[in-house]
């Protein structure tokens, strides 16, 4: 079978653009009408049960992934049989991760039956939706061809939209309105695959690709931590707060952890690419596609952060109402994660893609265990607030442990980390002490700001020159097509 080229970074990252500001927006939508209709306890419990689907769901890729992309990636590989094995292995550790799974739920939580019947009805539909969703896009990553990972996306977020106002319409209770939630995430994977088979026929007695297995325990403890990290905070403050507490902080936390898909959108179109480019020994051009990752990701999360951190108070009464707004000053306060998960990101990618997954996988740790004192610590001495600190410093512990492990990371620094996270720390900083009773001008002066980026770094002036005619290029070649078309019809 003739194998069709993928698209280039630009295309890819136009294509994961407009898919993931979509499903991001009905994502945040799900948010807020569930938050909404279940109210805090019952949403502190959902939190809790959803933590451990989305750990589960991770044990069922156990980093295969990467290591598909990596092992993909190679000159002359035959995609079918890594693609094939790789699904053979995913269905294996679905049925273990099941049965690990469901028996520490029921030795950690075997006393509250409420929280045992939601984890059954949510987390099985969840976890191999989940699953079957991420083979397929794992699939079209490795082919870049980006249009279909977006479409995967979407297809979950609508699912997960119309399940959750369907339950609502109908007046359904708590638990079966978290089965339906887990539901939509099992029909969108099931459409995932129906794409991936049109696309690639499976080979299921083709010879096992034995490149999957090289690296696996790196792979998969770094990628279990990468996946904990975001959760860590209401598994870990169910033992400190009250359910209606990580409520309120599931509220103010899953908001940034929503829109972290957009810094994915440039890592999810680089990570082929940076792959390929050490495969190659093309180390030159692996740093300097890793640095302008870095630059875009570093302010993709500073345009989303100062919003959120300048008027927290007024976005979440507007979302949630008023029964919400302890929730706004962990709000602001976590808002900077999506700023330093962004840079984070890039990161972490960059180790990865240059063998250097074990270094990864080292700062995760120190980071998961840091954060688990963090967490219990800080919330129980100063709650709420506490917490959203806590959530910060394991940040930062793993900005610092990524860089540290970087190639050229002196480079690094100098280039993209200290200019832009410096003077966008300062810009936070003086803006909220002077205007901090005029939040609509802080923001809107802090996000004029940011073109000072553009004016004094001329290469990532270039790149976005670049970008933007290259779109405009192909916009008026396929124009030009169509009405050449229309003239010889």
């Amino acid at each position: 079978m003739k194998q069709s080229k993928g698209n280039s970074i630009s295309t890819n990252i136009f294509h994961l653009f407009y898919s993931t500001a979509l499903a991001s927006v009905l994502n945040a939508g799900a948010l807020i009408v569930l938050a909404y209709y279940l109210q805090a306890y019952h949403y502190g419990l959902f939190s809790v049960v959803f933590a451990f689907a989305m750990i589960m769901a991770y044990f069922t890729d156990a980093g295969l992934s990467n290591i598909v992309l990596r092992e993909g990636s190679v000159k002359g590989a035959d995609v079918s049989a890594v693609i094939s094995s790789y699904i053979k292995m995913r269905a294996a550790l679905l049925i273990v991760t099941f049965a690990v799974g469901f028996l520490l739920i029921e030795i950690m939580h075997g006393n509250n039956a409420e929280l045992i019947k939601t984890a059954y009805l949510l987390v099985f539909p969840m976890v191999t939706g989940v699953a079957m969703q991420s083979i397929g896009i794992t699939y079209f990553q490795l082919k870049e061809k980006m249009q279909f990972c977006g479409l995967i996306r979407i297809i979950s977020a609508i699912c997960l939209v119309g399940s959750i106002i369907s339950g609502m319409l109908l007046s359904l209770n708590p638990i079966i309105i978290s089965s339906l939630y887990g539901c939509s995430y099992l029909a969108a994977g099931m459409i995932g695959i129906a794409m991936l088979m049109k696309n690639m026929k499976i080979n299921w007695r083709g010879k096992f690709h034995r490149g999957l297995l090289q690296n696996l325990g790196s792979f998969t403890l770094g990628g279990l931590l990468f996946v904990l990290l975001p959760h860590l905070g209401p598994l870990v403050l169910e033992r400190t707060l009250t359910l209606q507490e990580v409520g309120l902080f599931a509220v103010a936390y899953r908001i940034p952890q929503a829109l972290q898909q957009i810094p994915f959108i440039v890592a999810g179109a680089y990570y082929p690419v940076l792959f390929r480019h050490f495969n190659h020994q093309q180390l030159k051009e692996h740093l300097s596609l890793l640095i302008s990752q870095t630059k875009i990701m570093a302010l993709i999360g500073m345009v989303m952060t100062i919003p959120f951190y300048y008027m927290s108070e007024t976005i979440i009464g507007f979302l949630f109402g008023e029964n919400w707004l302890e929730a706004a000053i962990p709000l602001k306060i976590l808002s900077i994660l999506l700023t330093l998960q962004a840079v984070n990101i890039s990161l972490a990618d960059g180790l990865t893609t240059r063998a250097r997954q074990l270094y990864r996988t080292s700062v995760q740790l120190v980071a998961v265990l840091i954060g688990i004192l963090l967490y219990i610590v800080s919330s129980s001495h100063y709650g709420l607030i506490g917490a959203a600190f806590a959530g910060i410093a394991i940040e930062l512990v793993t900005l610092g442990g990524f860089w540290i492990f970087t190639a050229e990371k002196e480079t690094v620094a100098r280039k993209v980390l200290v200019p832009y996270l410096t003077l966008f720390l300062v810009s936070l900083v003086v803006f909220d002490y002077f205007l901090h009773n005029l939040p609509i001008l802080a923001m809107t002066l802090h996000l004029c700001s940011l073109i000072v980026f553009l004016l004094i770094d001329k290469e990532l002036k270039w790149k976005v020159n670049f970008f933007v005619k290259e779109t405009l290029q192909k916009k008026w070649k396929k124009h030009h097509e169509q009405e050449r078309g229309m003239e010889n019809g």
